[in-house]
């Protein structure tokens, strides 16, 4: 699978994020070999399975009735939350991408602001044999990201995008049962533009290997035409921190579960403001609401700009 027919493919312990980010920019999406190892998978499957097999199948059409699905990842699997939102490469390549600067007069003072990326779903995919194709679509679609056609990826500005996917492998991903469609560059393509199927390529990957994605890249799960073989992929979207997240955090996962984290996961999950002040509680900084003793008494009297 070369660059010319898809994008670039990486192994893990060999690429920095500039080559990724460069990918991106000029391909709209890179597979990243082994870039979760087995004992993690193991993990992370052990605490999705059961949730995999209470969901019931969706009413509409977007996914198709063979599709079972897992979401609220960050309360459901600490595993999952650690190792795909919060891996270091994914990381970095979003805040290099996604990561807003805002100037802004206050009074003769100007002041300058930084809005870091922020986790906006979190959804693990579990397909069965038999399930059909799904439509081409771009994600981008749900923050009513309007582009205009570039000539080329050397055009590409950053700030162009505002979301970016990150899916990883549970099992083997094939063709046959269902490799998720990519059309390769598809993100220079206008808003207004419609897929075509003849021009997507297939995200084939083995258990551990990982597809980063730009969100206006035009995409969709294939058909699983095996008859005994489930495509499990564990997936999640960044998006800038001033956006509205497509899942809704602060309802899909408990207070309690949030503490388990890190200050900057929890910050990445969505507790923290948005410089300068979007997203307080109280005028507040929201992660006070999961801190540790310690830490409140640290930040006892500082202001929230």
């Amino acid at each position: 699978m070369g660059s010319a027919l898809f994008a670039q493919d990486f192994l893990k312990f060999a690429v920095a994020s500039s080559a990724v980010i460069a990918s991106l920019i000029k391909n709209g999406g890179c597979i990243i070999r082994n870039i979760l190892d087995a004992p993690t998978l193991a993990v992370i499957e052990t605490d999705v399975r059961p949730w995999i097999l209470r969901d019931q199948p969706w009413t509409g059409d977007f996914f198709p009735p063979e599709t079972r699905r897992v979401m609220g990842l960050v309360e459901k699997s600490k595993a999952f939350t650690d190792s795909i939102p919060g891996n270091k490469l994914y990381q970095d390549v979003c805040g290099a991408l996604l990561t807003s600067w805002h100037e802004s007069w206050h009074g003769q003072k100007l002041m300058k602001s930084e809005s870091k990326p922020q986790l906006n779903n979190t959804i693990v995919f579990s397909i069965a044999p038999g399930a059909k194709r799904q439509e081409l679509h771009r994600d981008d679609m749900n923050i009513h990201n309007k582009l205009e056609a570039l000539t080329s990826h050397e055009d590409y500005k950053i700030g162009r995008d505002c979301t970016i996917g990150f899916f990883v492998a549970g099992k083997k991903t094939t063709r046959a049962n269902g490799a998720t469609r990519f059309i390769p560059r598809s993100h220079l393509w206008a808003t207004s533009q419609p897929p075509m199927e003849d021009l997507a390529r297939h995200a084939e990957l083995n258990p551990g290997d990982g597809f980063m994605m730009l969100a206006s890249a035009y995409h969709g799960g294939s058909q699983n035409s095996t008859t005994d073989q489930e495509r499990l992929i564990y997936s999640c979207f960044m998006t800038k921190g001033y956006l509205r997240q497509e899942e809704n955090q602060y309802l899909a996962n408990s207070v309690e579960s949030i503490k388990r984290y890190t200050p900057e996961m929890q910050k990445t999950i969505g507790y923290s403001v948005s410089n300068p002040f979007l997203g307080w509680v109280d005028l507040e900084d929201p992660r006070k609401l999961v801190m540790t003793e310690e830490e409140l008494k640290q930040e006892s009297g500082k202001d929230l700009y």
